[in-house]
């Protein structure tokens, strides 16, 4: 039988940490539910110490705070990691081998004291010293780590190095029998799956991924991209995953719609042209005989699985039940009752609604606890041929009604000109985004609005089938965010 690959999903931890992805309480909880469909090993849930918003996802501060959280899980683990190269040991953390080493001993057994599955990384490791790397780990499955993992942290290694360090501490650490070896590679150099995979060849048997490679500067190893490998190469690896694949591109539009951060075309598995085919030579193949040019199957990835066959005649007990299905729970009944009334609006608009347009949907719908100190009320905007285009906007600022009237070099523009002039937000933006979510002129499009404010970088979402409302949407949405108390800064900047 072929061994078990564990698969450790860290879109909600080092996926967040990518500038703009920040995600509040309950967006990681949908999320974390698409991975608990999508059957991951492990779920990150998180920096315990970043803030007090992933205190309420994690309920933890401190390796003693995430050991209390783990108080009610039906199967909890502590992740622990120090840094180990010597350009992070002498310029970050100002400190001798001998004081990590020390350190990352006392870090295990404290983790040890709340939970026996204790995973210890050696950050860095790519670029550490292999005689340092190997008493470094020994010490820390001795104090009791039962997974070791191996992060490429820079992408700096090439596969075939990465794989050979595997092996080469595996081989060389005497007690290297008695922890799971698990890879956590970054994207830097586009390496990061072929090195996970290679680590997988020379006895990884987990591996610490994200969904879309969504993660900080180049992102990390995709897991669509690890599992299909997996699955596709039967022949080559020794492994097999428990992922039920069919969630794949669920999990990816969901990760999307909620961080901002849109699908690449061409990306593998799930981009929109994974499985598209233009040559006609390549056409003629596929008709012929499917696998002449498909390795895989659409279906089996999720690809025309998602179809929510719902319109303006659907009741509410079929749009409660889709939404459950969806893993989508809005808390309560006045919410359900008022989503349904927007999905009724959309239904007339559009007729035929998909997964995709109740995802967006419900994003739209998600306020922070305090509620929506901005609201749009209206919007108004004028743009013909040879003349300046002109908008008219609307909104509520707390408990005032304001109306605007400007003009700008776009409607796009004329619209976000008006919303500043009343909201004096002093942000930057950084990003301005559009995306049909679903095919067809009817389409809503999904409109993303990076905004940076004193280096706080908030993502804005709004959707609709008139782009122009879906931006100024977008723009209120970032600046609900900037106003909000509860919505963290990014992990780097708050650690």
């Amino acid at each position: 039988m072929p061994d078990h690959l564990i698969i450790f999903d860290t879109t909600l931890r080092d996926g967040e940490q990518s500038p703009g992805a920040s995600m509040t309480r309950e967006e990681k909880m949908r999320i974390a539910k698409q991975l608990e469909r999508l059957k991951a090993d492990v779920i990150e849930a998180g920096f315990p110490a970043s803030s007090n918003g992933d205190f309420e996802a994690v309920r933890a501060k401190d390796i003693r705070r995430a050991g209390d959280a783990l108080k009610g899980a039906h199967s909890g683990r502590v992740h622990t990691f120090i840094a180990s190269s010597p350009i992070h040991m002498q310029m970050k953390l100002r400190m001798t081998p001998d004081q990590v080493l020390e350190q990352a001993i006392k870090s295990v057994r404290l983790a040890r004291e709340y939970t026996e599955d204790v995973e210890f990384s050696p950050e860095d490791a790519g670029r550490s010293e292999p005689d340092f790397l190997c008493r470094l780990v020994e010490a820390a499955i001795n104090a009791g780590a039962t997974t070791i993992n191996i992060p490429d942290t820079v992408g700096y290694t090439m596969p075939w190095q990465f794989g050979a360090l595997i092996k080469t501490l595996r081989e060389r650490i005497p007690n290297s029998d008695k922890a799971v070896w698990s890879v956590h590679c970054h994207n830097d150099l586009g390496m990061a799956v072929a090195n996970s995979l290679s680590a997988v060849m020379n006895g990884a048997r987990q591996v610490e991924c994200t969904i879309n490679g969504l993660g900080e500067r180049a992102g990390n190893a995709s897991l669509e991209e690890i599992v299909m490998a997996v699955k596709t190469r039967k022949d080559v690896f020794p492994c097999t995953t428990r992922i039920d694949t069919t969630q794949i591109v669920a999990a990816s539009k969901l990760v999307s719609s909620i961080t901002g951060f849109p699908v690449q075309p061409n990306k593998a598995i799930v981009g929109a042209n994974a499985f598209a085919h233009e040559s006609g030579i390549h056409q003629d193949g596929v008709l012929k005989h499917r696998e002449t040019y498909e390795i895989m199957r659409a279906e089996d990835v999720g690809w025309g699985a998602n179809k929510l066959v719902l319109g303006k005649l659907s009741g509410r007990n079929a749009f409660k039940t889709r939404l459950a299905e969806l893993g989508i729970d809005l808390g309560t009944e006045e919410a359900v009752n008022h989503a349904f009334a927007r999905f009724k609006e959309l239904a007339d608009k559009k007729g035929e609604v998909f997964d995709e347009d109740l995802h967006a949907l419900v994003s739209d719908e998600q306020v922070t606890p305090e509620g929506e100190h901005y609201k749009l009320v209206a919007l108004k905007v004028v743009s013909e041929t040879g003349e300046v285009p002109q908008a008219e906007v609307t909104l509520v600022a707390g408990d005032n009604e304001h109306s605007v009237h400007t003009r700008g070099d776009g409607p796009i523009d004329a619209t976000f000109r008006a919303i500043e002039q009343m909201v004096h937000s002093r942000a930057k933006m950084i990003l301005y985004s559009v995306n049909a979510i679903t095919t067809g002129t009817d389409a809503q499009g999904e409109v993303t609005v990076r905004l940076d404010r004193d280096g706080r970088i908030v993502n804005g979402l709004g959707a609709d089938t008139d782009i122009l409302v879906a931006s100024a949407k977008a723009y209120i949405n970032a600046l609900n965010k900037l106003h909000s108390k509860q919505e963290r800064l990014n992990p780097q900047l708050a650690a």
